[in-house]
């Protein structure tokens, strides 16, 4: 069997209400684990997971993925004891030296005070012997290769530990939902959300012949990435092509965009009643596009009666590059294919729009019945854990 250690980061700081967060943690991971021969356990700040050799590669993609841990690793179980901790150690600097490692460093964290060597004892006497053999040199400032000791009920002995994605376990937070477009923002803005422990679900707008069956796949292939991290979620993709034809047969040019962002949020609010999402979340980003000044997100926010919440208000271009690479979604949103807010821009978009003059100009499209329909064709995909749901 395999031993696999999760660091519980932020949650340790909960208070009396940790074990709701525990919970959630230990759930998503066997969620994650489903059908496999993999037995979950969490205590003291860690999470366990014990599995076949078949399972490995699962678990490790799952450690990758799994929004409430700061880091991982795969942990040798030893008997408590020096001689037992030193062979351990001789091992992990080997196998170290073999990938190119010349330096290492020793680290002990015990959780069992009733255990006769304290934190430096173990640190000074557990790398002994690797040095003493010339294995690698000991380096404490810049090591090549931090081997870590824990004593804890066992005493587990690793080294090459990765870092996890942190924040909140998905599920503790509430539900969100999602304007998901094929750009960069979107998804990453997404996650941010599900590290912060809501359920994200999605809705994409559609704007078809305009917009290419290739378009909406890319969507699809974002919302699946994303249940990789967020457990589970589900895409909405709602026709508007209706209602973009109209917008354009009637709205001023320079509105045009800013009102498909008004009739989004019009559908979008109607499915998260549905949906029973506390919230709405998009990509924007301050300055970043017409669409995204201060004021005309006032008036995007005017027509919605849930919270709308934007993770990347103040991130610029390459911080989100930055997050939409580390979470495998910058190769999909970068594909050539066009959403329908980019095709359907004017040359010369309204910046700084009157609330009150764009609910004027919004009535006068006389657009309602049009996003009702809408909202009633749309179709509906799920996605689990990286996967699509059948």
């Amino acid at each position: 069997m395999h031993t696999y250690l999760g660091k519980i980061g932020e949650l340790i700081l909960k208070g009396s209400n940790i074990k709701t967060f525990e919970r959630a943690l230990v759930a998503n991971t066997k969620m994650y684990l489903k059908g496999l021969n993999a037995a979950v356990t969490l205590n003291s700040g860690r999470l366990y997971i014990e599995c076949d050799d078949e399972a490995c590669g699962r678990v490790e993609w799952t450690l990758r993925h799994l929004i409430g841990i700061t880091g991982w690793a795969e942990a040798i179980v030893t008997e408590k004891s020096m001689e037992a901790i030193q062979r351990e150690v001789l091992n992990q600097a080997k196998i170290a030296r073999d990938k190119g490692a010349r330096t290492f460093k020793l680290d002990s964290k015990r959780s069992d005070k009733s255990f006769p060597y304290n934190h430096y004892s173990i640190c000074a006497e557990g790398a002994s012997l690797a040095y003493n053999e010339k294995i690698l040199d000991v380096d404490v400032h810049h090591p090549d290769v931090t081997i870590m000791v824990e004593v804890r009920e066992k005493c587990f002995v690793y080294s090459d530990a990765e870092k996890g994605c942190r924040g909140l376990p998905v599920g503790v937070s509430g539900k969100g939902l999602l304007l998901l477009s094929g750009g960069l923002d979107s998804p990453v803005a997404g996650y941010r959300m599900m590290r912060r422990g809501m359920i994200v679900d999605s809705c994409y707008f559609h704007a078809y012949p305009y917009t290419s069956d290739e378009a909406r796949e890319k969507v699809e292939t974002l919302a699946k990435i994303i249940s990789g991290y967020g457990v589970r979620t589900h895409l909405n993709i709602i026709p508007f092509t209706e209602v973009q034809m109209q917008i354009k047969k009637k709205a001023p040019e320079n509105f045009s965009t800013l009102m498909l962002r008004l009739c989004m949020m019009k559908c979008a609010n109607m499915l998260a009643d549905r949906l029973g999402s506390d919230c709405i979340i998009t990509g924007e980003s301050l300055g970043q596009v017409a669409s995204q000044t201060a004021q005309n997100m006032e008036c995007t926010e005017s027509f919605s009666r849930k919270p709308l919440f934007r993770p990347l208000i103040g991130m610029d271009k390459e911080e989100i590059i930055a997050d939409a690479i580390k979470i495998g979604t910058y190769e999909t949103s970068i594909l050539p294919y066009e959403d329908c807010c980019v095709l359907f821009s004017p040359k010369h978009p309204i910046l700084h729009a009157d609330v009150e003059e764009a609910r004027r100009i919004y009535e006068s499209l006389e657009i309602d019945a049009l996003i009702q329909k809408a909202y009633d064709e749309r179709i509906f995909k799920g996605f689990e854990v990286g996967e699509p749901i059948a």
